[in-house]
């Protein structure tokens, strides 16, 4: 009797020490869970279990049958956001866990390379403006939480990240090494809401749209599938395997995206790929009618080619421009204003906090119902050569319902004539008809006007909310 005993108890300890129940990131300690909504919570157990999860904040329990690779998924509904703490239980499989400190708030997806990558604390040589006062200062412990996915490749789809520094609270340490530009979206967003902000980042820096796309859609667009080398940032479709493919689903309000860089020169095929691109991660996140938003952010200005005569830089803005207009419920924060003279070589450029606030302001106007927050950039639909005068231009500007910041010291605005050659414009008029207007009297005939349009020409015109004016090129 006592040898059944003992063998009885043996073989319950052995089942429960090699139970498989767990949880998949990002579902873990600290994790934030979009409110009012059906939020996935996921993990892994013995394939062919169920297991039960039991959510704290209401008591109820759902079910759910682990698939054939052990993965569990079901959906939980989610009450208002709020600072409270939760915890979710889960059994099966001959054990149980408990996922504690969970917050319900509003949560985001950050991606892209280099510039969302870039942490609050910087890189080397690439400081982010007012970095050590931030990181001093800020207190925004169970507010501002980040999930950050460390780089990765794979040859094949994963459904668990190889690396990642699990729930950050924004404060100290935890702060320095967060996205930047991600970190100042959600601590505005936070300002505004008073809710848990949470931020799902996983971005790769240098890497091109076609890192992030699987690699069916590459085959069929006849894109080379060739791997440069096992760490190249160029790899095409690994960063969508290694990084996106085991986030996907993850409950969340929308996307917000930096990168360009290594798509200049490749201008043409932007806005497709950009734009497929989008529709495919939108899909990932059974998102059918594009209710999630994707916000953008323009490159910066940056010397990218010292020997091109043409500028790959303006026309790969301009597709980000023409993608944000292609693709649903998109659209695309300015960056043109936000360099200093000595950063014409530095392409991880210093102003994260006016980058992430930019962002803020679009999902603030456009998704949380604050109309009156300025987001949207002036943009020149139309140029005009006056009548009446030899050198007079005519520029359609949207978007400046109170006009714009400034007459005179104008940076960035050029004319040319027959000639070709571009003369810098200084001062200019902007009408109560939304057209900004001057003259150039060593330009009699002008031909085409232009704003911003360089690897490296920065402007200083805005609108008199303070929202820079969109680069363009404009034949007359």
């Amino acid at each position: 009797m006592k040898r059944t005993v003992f063998l009885a108890a043996l073989l319950l300890i052995t089942s429960v020490a090699s139970a498989k129940l767990s949880v998949k990131e990002p579902c873990s300690n600290g994790m934030i869970l979009q409110q009012n909504t059906n939020a996935t919570v996921w993990g892994h157990a013995t394939p062919g279990v169920r297991v039960s999860i039991t959510t704290g904040w209401d008591g109820k329990t759902y079910n759910a049958d682990t698939d054939g690779k052990g993965i569990w998924k079901t959906k939980v509904t989610t009450p208002e956001a709020s600072y409270t703490k939760y915890e979710i239980k889960i059994k099966g499989d001959g054990g149980e866990l408990t996922i504690s400190d969970i917050l319900v708030g509003e949560v985001w997806i950050a991606s892209g390379q280099s510039n969302m990558e870039m942490p609050v604390i910087g890189y080397y040589n690439c400081p982010v403006e007012g970095s050590a006062g931030i990181i001093a200062k800020t207190k925004l412990r169970d507010k501002v939480r980040m999930f950050s996915v460390r780089q990765g490749q794979s040859e094949v789809v994963l459904d668990d990240v190889k690396d990642c520094t699990g729930w950050m609270n924004a404060e100290g340490h935890g702060i320095a090494w967060m996205s930047a530009t991600a970190f100042f979206f959600a601590m505005n967003l936070q300002q505004m809401l008073d809710v848990p902000v949470g931020i799902v980042a996983f971005p790769y820096g240098g890497t091109r749209v076609e890192s992030w796309l699987p690699r069916e859609i590459l085959e069929q667009l006849g894109e080379s599938l060739e791997k440069h080398d096992d760490y190249s940032y160029h790899n095409p479709f690994r960063m969508y395997n290694a990084m996106q493919h085991p986030m996907q689903g993850y409950t969340a309000k929308g996307f917000i995206w930096y990168q360009g860089c290594s798509n200049v020169g490749f201008h043409e095929v932007f806005v497709e790929r950009m734009s497929l691109m989008v529709d495919r991660w939108r899909k990932d996140w059974g998102d059918t009618d594009a209710s999630m938003p994707f916000y953008q952010v323009e490159i910066a200005p940056n010397i990218y080619d010292y020997d091109s005569a043409v500028s790959n830089a303006a026309l790969l803005r301009k597709a980000q421009h023409d993608a944000a207009a292609a693709i649903p419920n998109s659209a695309i924060v300015v960056t043109n204003d936000l360099v200093y003279p000595y950063e014409f070589d530095q392409i991880h450029p210093c102003r994260k906090q006016e980058v992430g606030q930019r962002l803020a302001a679009l999902a603030l106007n456009r998704d949380y119902g604050y109309s009156y927050v300025a987001c949207y950039s002036p943009e020149a639909v139309e140029a005009y050569k006056v009548e009446g005068e030899d050198s007079g231009v005519g520029v359609k500007l949207t978007n400046c319902p109170n006009g714009v910041d400034r007459w005179h010291g104008i940076e960035g605005l050029e004319v040319c004539g027959p000639d070709g050659v571009f003369v810098p414009v200084t001062d200019a008029y902007f009408g109560w008809d939304g057209y900004l207007r001057f003259s150039c009297k060593s330009v009699p005939q002008p031909r085409e006007v232009r704003y911003g349009w360089g690897d490296f020409k920065p402007g200083n015109l805005h609108n008199s909310e303070g929202l820079p004016v969109s680069p363009f090129d404009i034949k007359l």
